[in-house]
């Protein structure tokens, strides 16, 4: 049994990791067929069903920062789950826009967390190539594919490291576990803050924009 997750249903070989549980049961009902909860230990919700084309999917919250991430991920390769894309939210730099998807082609290891997986400070950690551009192409030309940082603390305007369109908190430490357990991953991030602080995307856009990402990683793990 894994450490972390305690499922209660089924756990597909695909999975779209998201880091708040709202996050998780808002794509549950958006992406599935008669959703059943599939863990609820430690406050990370997870969901399994199907598709409306019948194929298998898992739904499943990380929590906050890359470490936890990287420990549900872990439970879920002991699950079986052998391919994932990460729909976030991610703090912009001037030249994105609120709302903007972002499909991440590096993730720069900003953070000392990163350290624990073998990823130096600095280092880029890239996504896998195949999965990322099917989940571009499910996106049909929205957003961008762009380099992030990850921090551990609240991303603001110094974690935009040099050439990073954006932070998050958990898509460098997510990828390089994923490398380590040899499972394809890729992520896609939604800009949902600006530098100034009052620059904050409306909750009802978000959850427009999350059900817009979520699709486009079902349909590119379904590919």
């Amino acid at each position: 049994m894994p450490a972390r997750l305690r499922p209660t249903a089924p756990i597909a070989p695909a999975a779209v990791l998201v880091g708040d549980p709202g996050r998780a049961l808002l794509l549950a009902q958006e992406l599935l067929e008669e959703p059943k909860m599939s863990n609820h230990a430690r406050g990370l919700w997870g969901y399994y069903g199907r598709t409306p084309a019948g194929e298998e999917l898992t739904i499943q919250a990380t929590g906050i920062g890359g470490p936890s991430a990287a420990l549900v991920l872990a439970d879920l390769a002991e699950l079986g789950v052998r391919r994932v894309v990460r729909v976030g939210t991610c703090f912009g730099s001037d030249d994105c826009s609120l709302g903007e998807m972002v499909l991440v082609s590096g993730a720069i290891a900003a953070g000392g967390s990163a350290t624990s997986l073998g990823i130096a400070v600095g280092e880029t950690v890239t996504p896998d190539a195949d999965l990322t551009e099917r989940v571009g192409g499910a996106l049909g030309g929205d957003g961008r594919s762009a380099t992030i940082a990850s921090v551990d603390a609240h991303p603001d305007r110094q974690a935009l490291m040099s050439g990073a369109a954006a932070a998050d908190m958990q898509t460098a430490p997510l990828l390089a576990r994923a490398r380590s357990l040899e499972i394809e991953a890729a992520a896609i991030l939604i800009v949902s803050e600006k530098p100034g602080g009052k620059k904050v995307l409306k909750k009802e856009t978000l959850e427009l924009a999350e059900k817009r990402a979520g699709r486009a990683a079902s349909t590119a793990l379904s590919a």
